[in-house]
């Protein structure tokens, strides 16, 4: 669960505040990095920023995550190519599915683990955009002047 942060490069066409199109861009170039999904397949006019996450997750008392992260929604048919160097795994699940892949990575079962962020996503706004996505109102859901702080 964790493919894809955008990390946007000190770079002009990354830089670009306006309606988050630097964050767009860098979003873009690490879905062809990580998922070998080319630009052409996710176009940056189609991802809709839904929201900002700061977020603080510990790891081995020496590193951790503190980040400000853009949150991105972007539902297309697209080809995936996961890198090797970057992703060991993909998987299309269901809501059921996710539902019980949670439980199984909270009862320890499997060896399943989340990223810490991808867990503050689901538990906080997640199951909310999926509704969203199913009744076509995924704009409703749009508030980039919050800046969720998560732990």
């Amino acid at each position: 669960t964790n493919t894809c942060c955008s990390h946007p490069l000190y770079r002009e066409s990354e830089l670009i505040q306006e309606n988050y199109l630097g964050v767009r861009n860098a979003a873009q170039r690490k879905l062809l990095d990580e998922l070998g999904i080319p630009a052409e397949d996710v176009p940056v006019d189609q991802f809709t920023p839904l929201g900002r996450m700061l977020y603080k997750a510990p790891s081995d008392g020496k590193w951790g995550e503190h980040e400000l992260d853009y949150l991105l929604f972007i539902v297309r048919d697209v080809k995936v190519v996961p890198n090797p160097d970057e992703v060991a795994d993909v998987k299309y699940v269901s809501r059921e599915q996710l539902k019980e892949l949670i439980r199984k990575a909270d009862a320890g079962e499997e060896g399943l683990k989340l990223s810490p962020w991808f867990r503050l996503v689901v538990d906080n706004f997640l199951m909310g955009w999926w509704d969203h996505v199913e009744k076509g109102t995924l704009n409703e859901a749009v508030d980039m002047e919050t800046i969720h702080k998560l732990k």
